[in-house]
């Protein structure tokens, strides 16, 4: 019962601060995540009532399959973003960007981090100072994707975006596994050169080998119904599949294997929206099916930032350095290379700012680093302090380079069944 409750509480409290949201003329995403702080372990739920809001962090946990399912939807609805005939268009730009600002932004952040080392040498490990850098590269795809279709964003630098923010995860996820590779050879000493070199690279290649299996037997079997009911079912049904199976992991000669949940999923998407005539009209359907979905994660998002990280005065300092350094990474990075692949003058300028909301990889990776032992909790305290700050701020500012560069609605306006 209380778990239902939770569930419905969650819900009613996001949407109706959504209308608060626009009044305010600020993305729903933004809304939904307030939303889970004033009904989570810092606020309603410090009341101890169950079913009134989330009780503690280990409550909040209880829901983390709700958030590995609502991730593998978004991760699934991104891929359906590369369609080959507009990669034909944008391809090369945004794969230069995409791989381009994330190594910049990391390398930019290290230096700034392992600068920031050397003057608080006791507050601030170097191994701290060079896995953040690796966590830098990573953006929200899910806050992102959100803000686009809430405003119904469409643009050259919309058209860019998506693109980015999916190969961002790729390329964090390899730059991360060997920035955790080099923190472990500072702490002990020793170099390992698998953890370095062969497993990101291997994560990434099973990861894409796995959605594409996955997309190819899918997009087989949708074409046994014409019911678009069964073929909604059969979608969720497989997108339910392939998050569960990128849970898999193993080890093969020494190599640890596993698979990013994220790029499986997108893999999926894309390969799904290439090989099938009629996935445009299934993916319209989808987006109605999983909207309740996509409220929960975000307000479940929001109940998982831990406020009390606020008292370490030490982690607030880092912290802003973090920020700061990882916003001027992002946004020169994007205007570097989007100018040098001759971009549209829009791309140019606004692109940088919507990659700044950083979310459900960062984190990912920052519960990865605990295995540092204390100083992965520091990186761990310092990832939540950035989200947090992120992920309040991150989509309002999407939605106003969207807005400047003229891909949505002045007024914002959108359907009703959108909002």
């Amino acid at each position: 019962m209380e778990i239902l409750l939770t569930l419905s509480v969650a819900i009613f409290a996001g949407l109706m601060l959504s209308r608060v949201a626009k009044k305010l003329k600020l993305p729903a995403v933004t809304a939904y995540l307030v939303a889970g702080v004033l009904i989570g372990p810092f606020a309603l739920g410090a009341l101890g009532i169950e079913g009134l809001g989330f009780t503690s962090h280990e409550n909040v946990k209880s829901f983390s399959l709700l958030s590995d399912i609502a991730l593998g939807f978004i991760a699934f609805a991104i891929g359906n973003e590369f369609r080959l005939a507009q990669l034909k268009k944008i391809g090369k730009q945004a794969t230069v960007i995409g791989v381009f600002q994330a190594v910049f932004t990391t390398i930019l952040v290290d230096a700034v981090l392992i600068g920031l080392h050397f003057i608080i040498p006791d507050k601030f490990p170097i191994e701290a100072a060079v896995v953040l850098g690796a966590v830098a590269a990573a953006t929200a795809p899910a806050a992102t994707l959100m803000v686009v279709r809430q405003y119904k964003a469409k643009g050259p630098v919309t058209d860019v975006l998506l693109p980015v923010v999916a190969l961002d995860d790729a390329v964090g996820l390899v730059l991360f596994a060997i920035s955790f590779g080099v923190a472990k050879a500072i702490s002990s000493g020793t170099v390992d050169m698998i953890s370095v070199i062969v497993e990101p690279i291997a994560e990434v290649v099973m990861s894409l080998l796995l959605g594409f299996v996955m997309g190819a037997i899918f997009t087989f079997c949708e074409r046994f119904f014409h019911s678009r009911s069964k073929r909604l079912a059969m979608s969720v049904a497989f997108v339910l599949a392939t998050v569960g199976l990128s849970k898999i992991n193993f080890e093969i000669g020494g190599v640890h294997i596993a698979f990013s949940s994220l790029l499986v999923c997108m893999m999926l998407g894309t390969v799904f929206c290439n090989m099938c005539d009629f996935s445009e009209n299934l993916m319209d359907r989808l987006d109605r099916w999983t909207a309740p979905l996509f409220i929960l994660f975000f307000v479940i998002s929001g109940a998982e930032l831990e406020l009390s990280i606020f008292k370490d005065l030490a982690v607030v300092l880092i912290g802003v350095v973090y920020i700061a350094s990882r916003c001027v990474g992002k946004y020169f990075g994007a205007r570097i290379s989007s100018k040098w692949v001759k971009c549209d003058e829009n791309i140019v300028k606004y692109l940088g700012i919507t990659l700044f909301p950083q979310a459900g990889v960062a984190l990912g990776m920052a519960i990865k680093a605990e295995e540092l032992g204390p100083v992965g909790l520091i990186i761990a305290n310092i990832t939540l302090f950035a989200v947090l700050i992120y992920e309040i701020v991150g989509p309002a500012l999407t939605k106003m380079s969207l807005l400047k560069a003229g891909e949505i609605n002045p007024e914002g306006a959108v359907s009703e069944r959108n909002k």
